[in-house]
């Protein structure tokens, strides 16, 4: 296996999709937030997302799925991910 494929078989086995309380963003206490400067690209917060809801390509973020477990920001070994208070705005 070649380093460029080396974790493509690593694939996630689902895709993020609505459930019954809705999306997942609706009811989040707690969110991710990524630092671009930190980051190595080493994608051990996407193997560990438990939802599929961080993208292979540039460790973005899926925040209308993404329960805010917090795993990802436990396991990244630079600190570059790092969990906020949710801020939801009135509707009016």
């Amino acid at each position: 296996m070649s380093d460029n494929n080396k974790l493509d078989y690593m694939t996630s086995m689902s895709k993020p999709g609505k459930g019954c309380a809705g999306d997942t963003g609706e009811w989040r206490v707690f969110r991710p937030v990524k630092d671009d400067e930190k980051c190595n690209n080493c994608l051990i917060c996407w193997v560990y997302c438990p939802e599929a809801c961080i993208e292979k390509e540039g460790q973005v973020i899926d925040y209308q799925y993404c329960k805010g477990c917090g795993i990802c920001a436990e396991e990244c070994p630079t600190g570059a991910i790092t969990m906020v208070k949710e801020v939801k705005e009135e509707k009016r």
